[in-house]
C-alpha cells in the first residue's frame, strides 16, 4: 500500500453491535482487504471504527458496515473522512478491560438490546440445567464430593436464579438434581445426596411461597427415599395454583426411563394408535412447553439423555464452569448467547431471505432455452 494512497474513514455503528462479534467480523473483513486500524466497543453500546486504506477498501468496509450481519443489527450509522493522524501497521481490536471484563461488558450491551422491542421474542420459555462438575469442584478444594453437592444447591443461588428467570421472561426452568444413572455411584456419596436433596426440599419450600413458584417433580418415584417423594409431592400440590415461575426438579430421572414409562402406562390404558402428541401426554413434562435451552457445566458437551423426546430442538449451551460457581452472572449469558442465535426448526428463518428477492435467484445447472 503506498502511503500517499493512503485515507481514512471513521465510522460509528449503533444498533445490535456489543456482544454478537461485530469487532471481530470487522477485523476479518478489514484485514482481509488490506485495511489497518481499529475497531472499539463504547460505552454507549455502539462500535467504532478507525480504518486506514486505499479509497475502494474502504468504501467497501463502509458498506459491510452498513449491511451488518446477523445477528448483528445495524440501526444508525454515521462515517466521516478525515487525514491520517497516526500509522497502523495492523487492523487491531481494541479493547479497554481485561479480555473477560470486556466480553461481558459486550454481553451486557447485547441484553439491553434483546430485552427490548422485538428481540424480547428471543428468550427461551423453558430453560434446563445440567449442572454437572460438583464433585471436580470439590476435588479440586481437597474435599468430599458431597460438599459440591451441597454447595450446588445453596438457597440463596437458587433463589437468584429464580429472580433472573422471572426477570428475563424465562417461564419455566428445570434442574437435573440426579440421573437414573447416578445410582452407580459411591453408596456412601448417594446417601449423602439423599441428606442434601432433603435439606433443599425444606429451604425451597419457602422460596416457592414466597415468589409464587409452581413446583413439579419429573422423574420416577418408587426408589427414592419415601420421606423425600413426600415433601416434593406435597410441595406439588401446594404450589399447583402459583405461576409465576414454574420450577422443575428431576430426581431419578433419564430420558429413556421417561419413554420406557410413557409407553408402558399407554399399553396399560389399552392405547394403539400412537402419534407424536399421545407420547408428549405421557411423559413426565406432559403440558409443559419442549426445552428451548439446554444448560449444561463443567464442560462435558453432551445432553447425557434429558429430556430425549422434547430436547430434539433445543439449543445446547456447555460452559467449562462447575456448577458450584454458576451463577446468575454465568446464567444470564447462556440466555444471552441463546437470544443470538437463529431457530429455524427445519423451516426457513426470516433472516435467511432478508434483502433477497425471489426472482433475483438463479440456477446455474440449468441452461437457458
Amino acid at each position: 500500500m503506498k502511503e500517499d494512497r493512503r485515507q481514512e474513514i471513521h465510522i460509528e455503528v449503533k444498533g445490535r453491535v456489543q456482544g454478537v462479534n461485530f469487532r471481530n467480523q470487522t477485523a476479518i473483513f478489514a484485514r482481509a482487504r488490506n485495511v489497518v486500524g481499529e475497531v472499539e466497543n463504547t460505552p454507549e453500546g455502539a462500535v467504532r471504527i478507525t480504518a486506514q486504506g486505499e479509497r475502494p477498501d474502504l468504501e467497501a468496509l463502509l458498506l459491510w458496515c452498513q449491511k451488518g450481519y446477523f445477528p448483528a443489527k445495524v440501526e444508525a450509522l454515521s462515517y466521516a473522512w478525515r487525514s491520517p493522524r497516526k500509522t497502523y501497521d495492523h487492523f487491531y481490536i481494541k479493547r479497554n478491560k481485561t479480555f473477560v471484563r470486556d466480553e461481558l461488558s459486550s454481553l451486557m450491551q447485547l441484553g439491553k438490546k434483546l430485552l427490548q422491542g422485538e428481540d424480547s421474542g428471543r428468550i427461551p420459555a423453558h430453560v434446563v440445567i445440567i449442572p454437572d462438575g460438583n464433585r471436580r469442584w470439590a476435588r479440586q478444594q481437597g474435599w468430599h464430593p458431597w460438599v459440591g453437592h451441597r454447595t450446588a444447591l445453596k438457597a440463596q443461588r437458587v433463589h437468584e436464579i429464580f429472580r433472573e428467570c422471572r426477570r428475563l421472561g424465562i417461564q419455566y426452568l428445570s434442574l437435573w438434581g440426579f440421573s437414573t444413572e447416578n445410582w452407580n455411584r459411591n453408596k456412601k456419596e448417594v446417601e449423602y445426596l439423599f441428606a442434601i436433596f432433603k435439606e433443599f426440599a425444606d429451604t425451597l419450600a419457602t422460596q416457592l411461597h414466597e415468589d409464587k413458584i409452581r413446583f413439579r417433580l419429573f422423574g420416577r418415584r418408587d426408589r427414592f427415599p419415601k420421606e423425600i417423594i413426600a415433601a416434593c409431592e406435597r410441595l406439588e400440590e401446594e404450589t399447583k395454583h402459583y405461576s409465576n415461575l414454574n420450577f422443575q426438579l428431576c430426581l431419578d430421572s433419564g430420558g429413556r426411563d421417561d419413554l420406557v414409562r410413557a409407553f408402558n402406562h399407554m399399553v396399560q390404558d389399552g392405547l394403539t394408535n400412537i402419534n407424536e402428541q399421545t407420547i408428549s401426554e405421557y411423559l413426565d413434562s406432559a403440558g409443559i412447553p419442549d426445552p428451548d435451552l439446554i444448560i449444561r457445566t463443567s464442560g462435558e458437551q453432551r445432553t447425557s439423555g434429558i429430556m430425549a423426546y422434547q430436547s430434539v430442538y433445543a439449543e445446547l449451551y456447555f460452559t467449562d464452569v462447575h456448577f458450584p460457581d454458576f451463577g446468575v452472572e454465568q446464567f444470564r449469558l447462556a440466555v444471552l448467547d441463546y437470544a443470538s442465535r437463529t431457530r429455524r426448526f427445519g423451516g426457513t428463518a426470516k433472516e435467511d431471505i432478508v434483502g433477497i428477492a425471489q426472482e433475483e435467484l438463479t440456477d446455474p445447472g440449468l441452461e437457458k432455452v
